[in-house]
């Protein structure tokens, strides 16, 4: 049964990107350090990855993080999703936007929803084949989901980094709260890899 999937790497200070994010910066100052676990990471952080991927069957994301990746320097159809070489086969990215981009780069694996969250997740849902929706980010589409209530899983990847500032995945205003059982916890040098179900009110 397709599961949604907020899946998302953050500082142990709660942010997923560091500050001054911006195409050439994706992640920010110094926040290429949330992500050490995915490039430098040991065998059971790369076990993570693989079983995050090969759940996969479609990705929502925001417009901030598809202009990132949309710029030269960024994604490829080899290089893609999953940050490992898929020879092309990648699955069907849906991006939360107020307006399609007049000459994308990236190709037509790249949906764009104009009509919210809630509509990104019921069209990726609709071509996952069973597998995952991953809510990958930014962390304002991330939040948006989880607040809705969309999301069945909360997949933290916690960094050994402080940032001090930069994007919160959680926003210091108060906002909808939501209830969480851990479901595994993968500790390594790296990461704190922390799955949670989110609890749905009856």
């Amino acid at each position: 049964m397709t599961r949604v999937v907020v899946d998302i790497s953050m500082s142990l200070d709660g942010y997923v990107t560091g500050p001054n994010v911006g195409i050439g910066n994706g992640l920010g100052d110094g926040g290429m350090a949330l992500h050490d676990w995915v490039f430098h990471g040991n065998a059971d952080d790369q076990a993570v990855l693989d079983a995050a991927f090969e759940a996969t069957g479609s990705v929502v994301q925001g417009r901030n993080l598809f202009d990132i990746i949309d710029a030269p320097g960024g994604w490829s159809d080899e290089m893609g999703y999953g940050a490992k070489p898929t020879g092309g086969v990648n699955p069907p990215v849906f991006v939360v936007t107020h307006s399609a981009p007049d000459n994308p780069r990236l190709g037509d694996r790249f949906h764009y929803v104009t009509d919210g969250v809630r509509s990104a997740v019921e069209q990726a849902r609709a071509v996952a084949n069973g597998k995952d929706v991953v809510v990958m980010g930014g962390g304002q589409v991330c939040h948006q989901v989880l607040a809705a209530g969309l999301a069945d899983v909360l997949r933290l990847h916690v960094a050994t980094v402080v940032l001090g500032d930069g994007t919160r995945l959680f926003p210091a205003e108060p906002s909808e709260s939501v209830q969480l059982e851990l479901a595994e916890s993968i500790s390594t040098a790296a990461a704190q890899h922390l799955t949670y179900r989110v609890v749905k009110e009856k």
